[in-house]
């Protein structure tokens, strides 16, 4: 037969990075966009991601609702996960750039509490160590005044949305934990897709109501940001297919490892085009967080290796 074709070596890695710059220049323009809500924003996103998914579906012919027994999480799957990109994206419009993609990035620590909570996996000594790091960096980016004094300096903006947005990125960062919960205890018998479908569908409707109890659906007056808005769908929808990618030809463990390039992109952008150098405070945090998920990478890739090698035995 014929042979199969080498894969490239660290192809995987590279998809991952590049899906890092994507995800890294689409908040970049999420920045600069000056008159519209998050929450808008966000809609259009679910638009583009509609537009992408519903091709596969028709392809793959897995339906719009999947199966009966599962349509339950992938309900909340689409609620918390829309939830979770709304409340990223404001965190992203009234914090510095760099100090929210860092706070996402307790996403693994937390995944694995509430694996441990619903899910009954193990949860080690080294797991709450990789929390407590966490949490050190993320309460060093937030600066509570009872810790830091009443003056906190190289915040963007008022110190009341600084404190909003570490909330926001927080509640972000714990939705999108859960979600992962959600597609683990799902498994492999809902496809790829039909999770995406539900995450579009059900963000998008939840975004139109939003905007109206608020008031706040306003096309851009600018035609700038018109273009910001269409490349925010496109730069989001081609992180999402490079990072589904990397995963589908490299291990989980690397691609976790190497995702933190996120935030070396975040700071770099930040002082390259929105001219806001990063406090010490910031960068202190910075490194706890990426300690903290490449920590908690590492040990799962070294529990999955440990259990191949067992079933080799």
């Amino acid at each position: 037969g014929a042979k199969k074709k080498a894969r490239c070596p660290g192809l995987g890695l590279f998809y991952t990075i590049l899906s890092a710059f994507l995800f890294s220049v689409a908040s970049l323009f999420l920045k600069k966009i000056e008159d519209v809500h998050s929450v808008e924003v966000s809609a259009f996103r679910c638009v583009f991601q509609m537009a992408f998914v519903l091709p596969g579906l028709i392809y793959y012919k897995t339906g719009f609702l999947g199966p009966k027994g599962k349509r339950i999480f992938l309900f909340f799957r689409g609620f918390l996960g829309s939830t979770a990109m709304v409340l990223l994206y404001y965190a992203y419009q009234v914090m510095p750039l760099a100090d929210a993609t860092v706070i996402t990035f307790t996403s693994p620590v937390f995944t694995s509490l509430l694996a441990w909570i619903f899910l009954k996996e193990k949860y080690s000594l080294w797991d709450l160590l990789f929390t407590l790091f966490a949490v050190t960096g993320v309460i060093l980016i937030a600066r509570p005044p009872f810790l830091f004094g009443s003056h906190v300096t190289g915040i963007e903006g008022s110190y009341s949305d600084h404190i909003k947005g570490t909330i926001a990125a927080i509640a972000s960062t714990l939705s999108a934990a859960s979600t992962i919960v959600i597609l683990r205890k799902v498994g492999k018998s809902v496809h790829y897709f039909l999770s995406i479908w539900y995450y579009a569908v059900i963000g998008l409707i939840g975004c139109v109501v939003a905007l109206f109890v608020l008031n706040e659906w306003r096309l851009p007056h600018c035609g700038r940001d018109r273009v910001f808005l269409i490349l925010i769908g496109l730069l989001g929808l081609g992180g999402q297919v490079f990072l589904t990618k990397a995963l589908q030809i490299e291990k989980a463990g690397p691609v976790s490892i190497m995702r933190t390039m996120d935030v070396v992109f975040a700071f770099i952008l930040q002082v390259l085009f929105l001219n806001h150098l990063p406090t010490w405070w910031t960068v202190g945090g910075a490194l706890c967080v990426v300690a903290s998920s490449s920590g908690t990478a590492i040990r799962k890739w070294r529990h999955s290796v440990k259990k191949a090698k067992q079933r080799e035995i």
